[in-house]
């Protein structure tokens, strides 16, 4: 412990694994394993493609990049500490170092909400209007777009570590995950934390919750032109092409909403849950969007396999 007057900061904060099944991680390390694995591979697969392949230097592509690369950012973020805990038992984090996670895998989620707002607002474009499409999402506009979105998370989030570190922390120094989360340090604090409480919900309804509202705004005024297209043949087409759209905003606002309700009203929710829903927010869906997306466009698809030929070749 650092002591200056009546002030108190831990050196170090201990870190938990799943709760109540300590004698199994080496077990539970092998889906984990697997899971992360795929998510890399699956990721960097999904930027080689796109790097690779001509055909797929678009709007819609350079999205699903910027996704990519995010969750590996968050894939990357989380595996040392989990892993460490699962193969070793290494549960202690320096407090400087739990700050610097935090921050990263809290940038990393509000990027991922600002990338899947921009995929939505793509979709709405290229379906409402096609033709004005190229003119309005060129290259310098999607670069744009990608610098405010990096910018937006960093500036937003910048002042959390430095509310953590003017708190006063006493007793408890065990955290509720295998990785540092802004609500669960600062509930070990033994100060006024209305603070912390109050900017965190205001950031996190400004940023994730107002792009969860464009996305469904963005979603009824696709529908709205769909629905006024001549044929059912074109309505499922355009619909086709927003289903890993979907598929990916639900896998990540779902369990994202779902942990940060337990983290400020669950008191009672048993530690289980609360340890599950927040693996599958941080390892599920880095782990399923390159899959859905190789599964439903037939572009990747299609390169992939052209890929694939030419190895074997």
């Amino acid at each position: 412990w650092e002591f200056n007057g009546s002030f108190y900061q831990p050196s170090a904060f201990l870190m938990m694994g799943i709760p109540g099944l300590e004698a199994l991680h080496h077990w539970i390390s092998i889906p984990f394993c697997a899971i992360y694995l795929i998510a890399l591979l699956g990721n960097c697969m999904i930027l080689f493609i796109i790097k690779k392949t001509q055909s797929l230097h678009e709007p819609m592509y350079y999205f699903l990049s910027m996704l990519a690369v995010t969750d590996l950012g968050l894939v990357l973020c989380t595996l040392p500490t989990t892993l460490g805990i699962f193969w070793f038992n290494i549960r202690r984090i320096g407090f400087d170092a739990c700050l610097t996670q935090m921050y990263f895998i809290h940038i990393l989620s509000f990027i991922e909400s600002s990338v899947l707002l921009a995929m939505a607002f793509d979709r709405f474009i290229a379906i409402s209007h096609p033709l004005r499409y190229p003119s309005i999402l060129t290259k310098t506009t999607v670069i744009k777009i990608g610098l405010a979105i990096i910018l937006r998370g960093m500036v937003s989030l910048l002042p959390i570590p430095f509310l953590l570190k003017r708190l006063t922390y006493c007793g408890k120094t065990e955290l509720s995950h295998s990785f540092c989360f802004h609500p669960d340090i600062m509930n070990l604090a033994c100060a006024d934390i209305k603070v912390n409480v109050f900017y965190g919900m205001i950031i996190l309804l400004s940023t994730v919750g107002m792009d969860f509202i464009f996305i469904v705004l963005s979603y009824i005024l696709i529908i709205k032109t769909v629905i006024s297209l001549a044929t059912k043949e074109k309505c499922l087409k355009a619909l086709n092409t927003c289903v890993s759209h979907i598929c990916a905003v639900l896998i990540f606002f779902i369990p994202m909403i779902g942990l940060s309700m337990i983290h400020r009203f669950g008191k009672n929710v048993p530690p289980l849950v609360n340890t599950l829903v927040a693996y599958i927010y941080l390892t599920i869906p880095p782990a399923l969007n390159p899959i859905i997306y190789s599964i439903k466009s037939s572009h990747i698809r299609e390169a992939l396999f052209r890929a694939l030929r030419r190895k074997s070749e």
